[in-house]
């Protein structure tokens, strides 16, 4: 595939604390400290808050007040802090306070002494002043200091123990502003500690801080040198097979997520420990990132992906071409369309292509054997018991009712070129009857083999419609000014490439267009990619703000091809659950609205 990857543009790099790389000095830490009346977090009883706001290494700021709880203070908390009920008797409530204090930590990572106990106070006080709390990335000096001293350093890693063992300059008192300084001291002199150990961004100590395996720290070497760009990922094991594949819109931040507390899936942590190296391939949009993962994931089936799919595993529902045609479920689409062949898919299994046959046959009775028939039978062959019932026009034999056959053959290639009018009226009357009938189990399981077709319907129209065209231009403007570009192909990605900011895009648009991989079509309604990058391609196209630069053929629809079908059937299968309605409702299919078939984008 001839795709033209453009380099992200460089001089700006947007710094958050959510960045897995953000350097330590960059980051804006406020240390707290808050003395209770020792209740439970939910009741809020805060008496002090202390804070100190650091950067750098520097005090670029200071917090601190006095509480009144609205509760007493209990006799042994007083006598351990000096916090009276005489002294708060005259301070702000937590009311008053709560919103102050929240504009001094926003936007900075929250740090504190055992830091759930003051943590779960601060909540509990937004909680009960419905006020959102803002949920800031948080770093407890205490567990940083049980990874980071020896056990022969410190008996223990209490406040005072670390602040006497650091020679901090401020001695903790059990008051809010003194414990909370003293704690910003033990925070600098921890930091300086695992410095030598390779922790050097926000990232870094969290994952140091946090539940990481051996196995997971020891490999986070593997992330080093990959880019910021979007992309797809390879872990690999030692023979170069590929273990994971993934997709990011910064490849270096999400590798390096695998090594941190963040990732808790079992699999993935089994999967990082066989893991020796991580391929990055730079992709120039998101879209083409995610198109490639879909394509390297079907060609490598890797083990630890679990929607690995086989695009060899699906199957389409055909209705074949012979004497007398029937229904049958196949794993590849032919080049018969043109002799009267037609087809639905793909279905991720027999199963659901075998309940779109059953809803089929409901309304259009086509044989269900599989002998291959004479165009003349003779007349002495004898029909099958489905014949004898009445439930086939036995087209097997020369006394069978063969322009009945042939009209139904007829209303069922209907149907699957788009029109499921009659389909669905049949299956809805079957429906109605087994619901006066109180069999309501059976009429679900009809609900849903029509919901089924539908589905069906609706994507083998829409990857048939991208199929056809030879050439299809669309795309997206990105938060920079700039253009996401993209050339598609029946229904394959030929071309993925970014316009500078502010540039006009037709010239990247023609130099793609010179570049585009080439991409010879495939019978209809197959797209000449994978169907599942052909759907990738349709729900980016049905996304916000994308627009057409210019297409051969209008996009568009057959009427009746299940859209409305689907909707209305999901709206009754909600009803159903919730009570509101009982009764299907009855409105017409309306019309589907074709797209533009061309919007060009300004310059």
């Amino acid at each position: 595939m001839a795709m033209r990857a453009v380099p992200a543009l460089a001089g700006f790099q947007q710094v958050a604390f959510d960045d897995l790389g953000t350097p330590l000095a960059d980051v804006t830490f406020v240390v707290v400290d808050l003395e209770t009346t020792g209740g439970a977090p939910v009741d809020a009883g805060i008496t002090e808050i202390g804070a100190v706001k650091v950067r750098g290494g520097e005090v670029v700021g200071e917090y601190q007040t006095l509480v009144n709880p609205g509760i007493p203070i209990p006799p042994f908390v007083a006598a351990l802090t000096g916090i009276t009920d005489a002294l708060v008797a005259t301070a702000p409530t937590l009311r008053t306070v709560l919103p102050s204090f929240l504009e001094f930590a926003r936007g900075a990572v929250l740090v504190a002494h055992n830091a759930p106990y003051d943590v779960g106070f601060l909540k509990g006080a937004c909680a009960r002043f419905d006020h959102p709390w803002p949920d800031p990335p948080v770093v407890d000096t205490a567990r940083l200091a049980r990874v980071a001293l020896l056990r022969d350093e410190v008996p223990n890693c209490k406040l005072a123990t670390l602040a006497a063992h650091f020679r901090t300059a401020v001695t903790p008192t059990h008051r809010a502003f003194d414990d909370a300084r003293a704690t910003a001291d033990v925070l600098h002199r921890l930091l300086e500690r695992v410095g030598g150990l390779g922790v050097s961004s926000l990232e870094d100590l969290r994952a140091f801080t946090g539940r990481v395996s051996t196995a997971q720290r020891t490999k986070r070497h593997l992330a080093d040198g990959l880019p910021d760009s979007p992309g797809v990922y390879i872990f690999q094991d030692v023979r170069g097979v590929a273990l994971y594949i993934g997709t990011s819109t910064s490849i270096r931040t999400r590798v390096r997520s695998y090594f941190t507390a963040s990732e808790q899936r079992r699999r993935m942590a089994e999967m990082v420990r066989i893991a020796e190296r991580v391929v990055p391939i730079v992709c120039a949009t998101p879209l083409e990132a995610r198109v490639r993962e879909l394509r390297l994931i079907a060609s490598a089936q890797p083990r630890y992906n679990r929607r690995s799919r086989r695009p060899e595993a699906q199957r389409w529902l055909k209705l074949t071409v012979e004497a007398a045609p029937r229904l049958s479920i196949v794993g590849t689409v032919a080049d018969d369309v043109e002799a009267g062949a037609r087809y639905l898919g793909p279905f991720p299994s027999r199963v659901g292509a075998q309940e779109a046959a059953e809803a089929l046959a409901l309304a259009y009775p086509v044989r269900t054997c599989t002998t291959r028939l004479a165009r003349r039978p003779r007349a002495t062959v004898p029909g099958c018991a489905l014949a004898e019932l009445g439930k086939c026009l036995a087209p097997c034999s020369g006394a069978g009712d063969h322009a009945g056959y042939a009209e139904v053959v007829a209303g069922l290639r209907e149907a699957m070129s788009g029109d499921l009018r009659h389909v669905a009226a049949t299956v809805h009357a079957r429906m109605s009857r087994l619901s006066a009938e109180e069999r309501f189990e059976e009429a679900a399981r009809w609900r849903e083999r029509l919901a089924g077709l539908a589905r069906a319907s609706l994507r083998t129209h829409r990857l048939a419609g991208l199929a056809a065209c030879a050439e299809l231009v669309a795309a997206e403007p990105g938060a920079d000014h700039g253009w996401a570009i993209h050339v598609i192909r029946h229904g394959r990605l030929a071309a993925a490439g970014q316009s500078a900011p502010g540039a006009d895009p037709r010239p990247m648009v023609d130099a793609l267009l010179a570049a585009a991989e080439h991409v010879e079509p495939r019978p209809s309604p197959m797209p000449a990619g994978l169907p599942d990058e052909a759907t990738e391609l349709l729900r980016w196209l049905d996304s916000p703000g994308v627009r057409l630069v210019r297409t051969d053929r209008a996009l568009a629809l057959p009427l009746h091809c299940g859209g409305d079908l689907q909707a209305r059937l999901g709206q009754a299968r909600m009803d159903a659950i919730t009570g509101w309605e009982r009764e299907p409702r009855a409105r017409p299919l309306g019309p589907i609205e074709p797209r533009p078939a061309t919007r060009m984008l300004s310059a």
